[in-house]
């Protein structure tokens, strides 16, 4: 049985391989592979999610140049946004008031002025990157390749050190604006705040350092609680490739691919776009449109109890399900969510599938015990949950 098991995983990783060692990658064949599962095995998940996230061409030609101008700017970002204000007048040893800017300088073009309004952003991302997945020691590990110029700044540069950190009482998504402020407290809790690494970097400063750059260069939505959840996986792909020389630039890797994504489920994460196509009340009105078609029995028990989609399916599809499962289901569920020729589309199979697997305990529980059992999706096999969702995928093309 072993050895049957292991014949089929080794055909599985030759058939990625030869799709992937091309001079022209087949987009349509990798997506079919990657949408049944990526192997754990070497560095195919990290280069797949790099393909499917648009980072890379699918031209391996093209791999060369691309990275080198994405690597080379994500440095330039690290060098013009994380800066320290009145550095020149330290450096002088001395502040003209009326000349200099400085601390109590009311310009809103000071910097000074800036370096104030980008931390109350970076308070909220500091208290969330503290504390992600905190079922697994990796975040707070240091990072093997820290950035230079953040660890010689003699810490002025620390993003942490920034910001006064407070104890954090928050949901697991919290939009400013938005009606339903808690959706569902998150009971995935550390005994404490992951502490900074002297001389070091842990893996939550890189991704601190991540969003907050992401946050600086997206102005016009910054940053929402639960981004952290969705970059997390990513960086942790990149960071454990056991290809050294794409390890080595997971930082930069997983800001660009992470920007992708974002720039795909962005709808999601910004409140006047709710009522919008893709906005995350149509998708919520899609799941549910799906559940009564599935099973009439289960619609009709959520609908007779009021249990709005709301109360749980909100950070299912806003989070791509990062805080439902342990993180290599996770990792497994996106290896299918990325490759989706409908972009995101097979989510809502997903979260039907879950909703259908625990129709026994919603048809017997009542109102309380049934958001207890959707807020908390109980231990399952990853992959019955993604057997299912294939078959509701599949009838759903009948009709």
């Amino acid at each position: 049985m072993q050895g049957c098991i292991m014949s089929i995983l080794k055909r599985k990783i030759q058939e990625f391989e030869d799709a992937l060692f091309t001079k022209e990658i087949d987009v349509y064949q990798l997506k079919k592979l990657c949408f049944n599962g990526i192997p754990d095995e070497g560095s195919l998940r990290p280069l797949c999610w790099k393909l499917l996230l648009n980072y890379i061409p699918f031209s391996r030609d093209k791999w060369t140049q691309t990275l080198t101008l994405k690597r080379e700017l994500y440095k330039s970002f690290i060098d013009d946004l994380i800066v320290i204000p009145g550095q020149s007048n330290l450096e002088r040893g001395r502040i003209d008031v009326t000349t200099d800017d400085h601390p109590l300088n009311l310009d809103p073009d000071s910097e000074w002025q800036t370096y104030f309004k980008d931390n109350e952003v970076l308070l909220q991302i500091d208290k969330d990157v503290r504390r992600l997945c905190p079922d697994i020691s990796f975040f707070q590990q240091g990072s093997e390749y820290p950035c230079q110029a953040i660890v010689h700044s003699n810490g002025q540069k620390r993003l942490h050190q920034r910001v006064h950190h407070t104890v954090l009482k928050s949901a697991s998504v919290e939009r400013k604006g938005l009606g339903i402020t808690k959706i569902a407290v998150s009971t995935r809790k550390a005994a404490e705040d992951y502490a900074p690494l002297e001389g070091g970097e842990a893996h939550w400063e890189v991704l601190e350092r991540i969003l907050f750059i992401f946050a600086k260069l997206n102005s016009g939505q910054g940053y929402v609680q639960g981004m952290n959840e969705i970059v997390g996986p990513i960086y942790y792909s990149f960071a454990c490739d056991p290809d050294q020389k794409w390890r080595e630039h997971a930082e930069a890797d997983t800001f660009f691919c992470f920007t992708n994504l974002m720039s795909e489920i962005r709808d999601s994460f910004i409140k006047s776009l709710d009522e919008a196509e893709f906005g995350i009340n149509a998708m919520m009105s899609k799941l549910m449109q799906e559940v009564k078609f599935s099973c009439y029995e289960v619609w009709m028990r959520l609908h007779q109890q009021e249990l709005c989609p709301q109360y749980y399916s909100f950070r299912w599809l806003t989070l791509l399900l990062s805080q439902e499962f342990p993180l290599p289901d996770v990792m497994r569920i996106w290896d299918s969510l990325f490759s989706d020729e409908n972009r995101f589309n097979f989510l809502i199979h997903i979260c039907c599938a879950m909703i259908l697997l625990c129709k026994e305990q919603i048809l017997s529980g009542d109102f309380a015990t049934n958001v207890k059992l959707l807020q908390n999706f109980p231990s399952t096999d990853v992959q019955i949950v993604l057997t299912k969702a294939v078959e509701l995928a599949e009838k759903s093309k009948m009709f």
